[in-house]
Formats: C-alpha cells, structure tokens, sequence
C-alpha cells in the first residue's frame, strides 16, 4: 500500500462510544447515571479540522475527555472505542494503560488544549522553565539555549512578545497565557491536536489571532484537529467538517461547507439561524427551553421537547442514523424512509 492511500485513512476513529458519569453516596450506592455522551461515531480525516458544536452541557467536554483518554472517576466509558492511528496501525486509546498513554501517546501523537487552559501554568514557575520541564518530562534533554530557540519561533507564529518568556504566569494577561498553553501543547509537533474551547475566555479580536494561527500551524504541518466549541462564529471560521451534538448525542454530521448551507437537523438550523450575518438588523430569538437532564434524558429524541418539528414517533422512540449521502448523516425521524 502506498504512502498516499494511507494518509486517506482517518487519524482518529470513534465508535460507539458511549459513557458518562457515576454518582454514588457515600456508602458507594449508585445515586444516578449521567449520560453525557450517546453511543458516538465521528471519524476525523488526515490534514482536516472536525468541529464538534452544541450548547454548553450538552456532553462535548465530557467528549473531550474520553477521546484524549483523561478518564478518572467518576467518568465512566460503558461501551465503545477511541482508535488513533499510529504509523502503521490504530490503537484504542481506551485499553491502554496509563503509562504507555503519556509516553507514546500524548503530546506526541495526541496532544490536548483543555477548557479554560490559561490557568494549568505553574504560578511558581517561569515560562522558560515550563517548557524545559515538560520536554525532559517526555525524554528530550535540552538546555535553555534550545529552548529559547522554539519558544521564539512559537512565541512569533502566535504573537506572544518574546520577553514572556522570562516572566511568571501572573505577569501575562489572559490572552497571552492562552497562547502559551496552546504554544505548549504544539510543542512535539503532534498528528492530532484536540481543542476543547479554547478561546472561550478572550476577546474576540484575541480570539481571532489564536484561530488564524493555530490553522495556520495545522496546515503547515499536515495535522489534524478536534475542535470543540459553542460558539458557531468559531466553527464556521475553522472546521472542514462539523459533527453536530446535542445532550450527548450526535444528531447531525458532514462538511462545514454542506452544514452551514442546507443544515437538516432542526436543531441545527435553529443554531445556524442563531448566527448573526453581516448587514443584518434583525434581533435573533434564541432556542426556546432548556437541554436536558442529562441523568434523566427525554424518551425518543433527545431534542424533541424542543423541537418545533416533533411527530408522536420522535417522544418514544430513539431516531435512526441516516446517511442521506457520503458524509452526510443526520438522526432525525423526518428524514426515515420508514
């Protein structure tokens, strides 16, 4: 096989993956089960951004999450597989252990830019000495010469002044300490980058530097990403392709370009509809109701306490997946041959 047919293999294979949260009291019974995240299949394709949209608590954290492999209680994955593909074959993320994750794994193959993540820096640590330890953390010894080196060019390619490397994270604004954790996670050059909002925090001519640049990267190093984000202004500026999610189900999936022009989902043209356009003057209505509870999801559809398009069918039974043509997959029941 060549090395073209291979890199038209997906870099990250999910299937039917479904978990969510255990709670128990403090005698360990079972209270309840939060189900974030509904027997899920994405495909993310080589050199492409995959965003992943949806209100907030609607499971895409949690996604997040189970995707990079951070599972600890009281996360739970029930059933399914997260396949990342390495040079010659895929390995499920959710059988390897602990270990083998943070050595081959993350950073390397996987590399993950968490929710709120201008405040993962050590407050006692300068940003030059941040860098240094993560690389001798993942085996590279480098003195603080090499270092400077990167941090330079990183610092350049998302303009962050090159004086931030001597100062403390209390020192930095809140933009600039975003760019950094997002210099930082770049730093080995990874295949896949997973991005859970990570401008959700700034301004939004901040926001629009970070995104520019961090496609940028992406695109000069052939590598792929996971963005995860509410806001669709974000989606419909970096994603290629777009998985629609809604209280832990994905209800619509295809390409940015087929989504934002002929949504089909309800929900997602009510989100689409959401977005202001240019020139326009109309004041937006927002989505009536609430997502649900996550620990006692509605019967059916998820959506269909919401949806203005609901038929007796979508309160009792679970929509199929649909794929109305390659690449374009919706659950919806109006869309049922049946």
């Amino acid at each position: 096989m060549s090395t073209g047919q291979l890199e038209t293999k997906p870099v990250l294979k999910v299937v039917n993956l479904d978990g969510g949260y255990v709670i128990k009291n403090r005698h360990g019974k079972l209270v309840k089960f939060v189900h974030a995240v509904n027997n899920v299949f994405l495909e993310l394709n080589p050199n492409r951004i995959l965003g992943v949209a949806g209100e907030s608590g609607c499971g895409k954290s949690t996604l997040a999450k189970i995707l990079y492999g951070a599972i600890e209680p009281p996360l739970t994955v029930r059933q399914g597989s997260v396949f990342v593909k390495m040079s010659q074959e895929y390995k499920d993320i959710l059988k390897l252990d602990k270990d083998y994750l943070s050595k081959e794994i993350w950073w390397k193959v996987l590399s993950y830019i968490p929710q709120n993540s201008m405040n993962v820096l050590n407050p006692m640590k300068r940003i030059r000495d941040v860098f240094i330890e993560t690389y001798r953390f993942h085996g590279t010894d480098v003195n603080k010469n090499e270092v400077t080196k990167y941090l330079k060019e990183a610092f350049s390619t998302f303009g962050i002044p090159v004086d931030a490397i001597n100062a403390y994270p209390h020192q930095l604004s809140g933009g600039m300490k975003q760019r950094i954790v997002i210099a930082l996670a770049l730093l080995f050059n990874p295949k896949i980058v997973l991005a859970d909002e990570p401008t959700t925090a700034v301004d939004v001519v901040t926001q629009l530097g970070i995104l520019t640049a961090l496609k940028n990267w992406l695109r000069e190093r052939r590598s792929s990403m996971i963005i995860i984000s509410h806001d669709m202004s974000v989606h419909a500026y970096m994603d290629d392709d777009i998985a629609i999610m809604y209280a832990g189900s994905i209800v619509e999936r295809g390409s940015a370009e087929d989504i934002f022009s002929e949504p089909l989902h309800p929900y997602t043209k009510l989100l689409i509809s959401s977005l202001i356009k240019k020139g326009e003057k109309t004041i937006k209505a927002g989505i009536p109701g609430s997502p649900p509870d996550l620990s006692s999801p509605p019967p059916g559809c998820r959506f269909h306490p919401r949806c203005p398009l609901a038929m007796d069918i979508c309160k009792k039974e679970e929509p199929p997946v649909i794929m109305l043509v390659k690449d374009r997959v919706v659950s919806c029941w109006l869309y049922s041959k049946g």
